[in-house]
C-alpha cells in the first residue's frame, strides 16, 4: 500500500478523550488505500497488554503496524523486537504523546519525533517510515516536522474507542464496519486494554471469514 499526498489516511471523526481529536488544519486529505485493512495499534508497548494482544493477531493471521510511544519503547525495547519478529510495522508516536501536540513549539515538535526514532532504531536497527500524532494533532507544522524526518503521516477511518474501555463487544462491533480501504485504530497502551484484546480476538475471526485483507501499512 503506497502513501500519497499530504497524509495517508482520512480524518478521524469527532473526538476521543485522551488523543480527543483536536482542530486540523486545511490540508487536503486523499482517501486511504483502496483494498486491504489496515490495523493500527497505538501508545504502547505495554508489557502486559503488548503480547496478549500479538497473541491474538499471530491466531488470526493478522499483521499490524504499532505506533510506538519512545518512552514507554525506551522501558521495552525486548517487545519492539518481537513485534518486528511477528511480521508487524513499527510506527512514530512521539516520545511522550503530549496533547495538544499541534499547539506545542516547533522545536518540540520535532524533538518528540526525533527521540522515538533515535530509540527505536537503537533498540531494532529498523527505522520508521511513518508517524501518527497523538490524538491526530496535525498541523502544517506537525507534517512538516514528519516529513523532515522521512517519515509518512498515518491517520485513521475506523475508530471504535477503545482508550475508554467500553465493553468488548462494542469495540469489535465498530471494528467489524473496516471494509476495504480503511484504517483501523486500537490501543495496546495507556491503561486497560483487556476489552481490546478480547474485542479484536471476536473481530478478527468474523472478519478473515467474511475474506477481508489485511496488510500493514
Amino acid at each position: 500500500m503506497l502513501a500519497h499526498g499530504p497524509l495517508y489516511g482520512v480524518p478521524a471523526a469527532g473526538g476521543r478523550g485522551p488523543d480527543a481529536s483536536p482542530r486540523r488544519d486545511a490540508s487536503p486529505r486523499p482517501d486511504a488505500p483502496s483494498r486491504p485493512v489496515a490495523l493500527t495499534v497505538d501508545d504502547g508497548p505495554d508489557p502486559r497488554w503488548t503480547p496478549l494482544l500479538l497473541d491474538v493477531l499471530d491466531a488470526h493471521r493478522v499483521r499490524a503496524t504499532f505506533f510506538v510511544v519512545g518512552e514507554r519503547a525506551a522501558r521495552h525495547p525486548e517487545l519492539l523486537r518481537r513485534i518486528l519478529a511477528a511480521g508487524h510495522t513499527l510506527g512514530n508516536h512521539t516520545y511522550s504523546h503530549p496533547q495538544p501536540f499541534a499547539a506545542l513549539p516547533p522545536a518540540r515538535i520535532h524533538e518528540e519525533i526525533r527521540r522515538t526514532q533515535r530509540v527505536v532504531t537503537d533498540a531494532t536497527g529498523v527505522t520508521p517510515a511513518l508517524f501518527r500524532a497523538p490524538a491526530g494533532g496535525w498541523s502544517r507544522t506537525v507534517l512538516g516536522a514528519a516529513r523532515e524526518q522521512g517519515l509518512t503521516p498515518v491517520d485513521w477511518s475506523v475508530d471504535p474507542k477503545d482508550w475508554r474501555a467500553p465493553p468488548a463487544a462494542r469495540i469489535a462491533r465498530t471494528v467489524l464496519r473496516a471494509r476495504p480501504g480503511d484504517i483501523v485504530l486500537c490501543h495496546d497502551g495507556g491503561g486497560d486494554r483487556s476489552g481490546t484484546v478480547a474485542a479484536l480476538d471476536t473481530a478478527l475471526g468474523q472478519l478473515r471469514r467474511r475474506g477481508t485483507v489485511f496488510a500493514v501499512l
